[in-house]
């Protein structure tokens, strides 16, 4: 796919993000970003916050659609999207390089740029953590995938768009998610006598 009716857009982002954190602030910030970048990575933190869930009864469902979500999130996204797509990391599309210098605060990931893993990683697990129905559950969810989302524009392996598309598709994911686990999680309570999903 040709994104190069993208690049103005995110060219404009790009200039925008390093225009307000080299006020002075960048120090600060960096090594935040950074950490929230890693802890995004392979969606380990959703990941352990699903297992976590799944651990104890009340919130078993919330913790299997988590990591349903996730598990529909890397086979849309990963498997499929990305190599669909196929599109050139910013570092490596020469057009950006007379533009940016690769900041080198993480390591270059090989794989495809779009859309963004760790935005529909996080987004994915945030939807699916609304079935909580708990606002001091699904802000922070959604406040910290945001600021992992971000943290991939402020580090420079993904564009603009592809964290917005990524945010998105993650929405869906999570969406599919709440449909599918609860059906799933409704017929093992339904054919077997574990009640493992019962509250």
């Amino acid at each position: 796919m040709d994104f190069s009716a993208f690049l103005n857009f995110d060219k404009a982002i790009f200039l925008w993000v390093e225009k307000v954190f080299d006020l002075g602030i960048s120090a600060v910030i960096t090594p935040i970003l950074v950490f929230l970048t890693k802890l995004g990575d392979s969606g380990i933190l959703w990941i352990l916050i699903g297992l976590l869930l799944l651990c104890f009864k009340k919130t078993r469902k919330v913790g299997a659609t988590v990591l349903g979500a996730l598990v529909i999130m890397m086979v849309c996204n990963n498997f499929i999207l990305k190599n669909l797509f196929a599109r050139t990391r910013p570092y490596n599309l020469e057009v950006w390089k007379d533009w940016f210098v690769y900041p080198e605060l993480v390591k270059r990931p090989s794989s495809f740029s779009f859309p963004s893993g760790h935005s529909s990683s996080g987004f994915a697990a945030a939807t699916a953590l609304c079935t909580s129905k708990k606002a001091y559950v699904i802000i922070p969810s959604f406040l910290l995938a945001s600021l992992v989302a971000f943290s991939r524009i402020y580090v420079h392996v993904h564009y603009p768009t592809d964290v917005i598309f990524g945010a998105l598709f993650g929405i869906v994911y999570g969406v599919i998610a709440i449909f599918v686990c609860k059906w799933i999680m409704n017929m093992i309570n339904d054919k077997t006598k574990l009640n493992f999903f019962r509250v």
